[in-house]
């Protein structure tokens, strides 16, 4: 029984995991993160979110798994969707890779369940989500944004300084609204030089 109790969280980013682990830590879950994002853009955005991940796991006291940044294996698996429009057939494909990667990595560390933070968005949408994840072993149908989850998710954010990005992360859904990227330096939305930043120092990778 006490296996049962631990999940791997996929996690895209530290606000959108934050609200998440909360909630299944109260539920009396054993939380191990994975973050597998290789459908960001650029290794320098991918290792800035990854440094954000790392403080969450710190100051939640979990476990985190890393699946290494392969962009390039990404863009193949998308190949023929650049076009298609944003919450389309390329983002199910995308919700695809990355549920079928943290199953993967589920069954590889004996772990029964496993879950994602992505459905915590009010961008994403959680049926099309739960349809890829449900055709995978031991994936659980977690609607995070349910109960004020999203909300809770920008409260912890501040608190904790996470940095809060303001796109999803591929270049195609950048082309589709230019401009919103902005420089590391100037984003707006990285609170991490905040005044609510408690800088915790991140657990040893697993």
């Amino acid at each position: 029984m006490a296996e049962n109790r631990k999940i791997l969280l996929h996690v895209c980013c530290a606000p959108c995991g934050s609200a998440c682990v909360e909630r299944l830590l109260a539920e009396g879950r054993e939380v191990i993160l994975y973050f597998s994002n290789s459908n960001i853009d650029c290794k320098a955005e991918f290792d800035r979110r990854l440094s954000h991940v790392e403080r969450l796991a710190g100051i939640f006291e979990v476990g985190l798994e890393i699946d290494p940044y392969r962009h390039d294996l990404w863009l193949e698996a998308v190949r023929g969707l650049e076009s298609e429009p944003e919450k389309g057939r390329r983002c199910l494909k995308c919700f695809t890779w990355n549920l079928e990667r943290a199953a993967r990595r589920a069954a590889a560390d004996g772990i029964a369940g496993f879950t994602t933070a992505l459905t915590v968005s009010p961008q994403k949408n959680s049926r099309l989500i739960f349809e890829t994840g449900r055709c995978r072993p031991g994936f659980e149908a977690r609607d995070f944004k349910k109960r004020d989850g999203f909300r809770r998710s920008v409260e912890l954010s501040a608190e904790f300084g996470f940095y809060r990005q303001n796109y999803c992360g591929c270049e195609f859904s950048l082309r589709q609204d230019s401009g919103r990227k902005q420089s590391p330096a100037a984003d707006s939305s990285d609170f991490s030089n905040s005044p609510g930043s408690i800088p915790v120092k991140p657990m040893p990778r697993r």
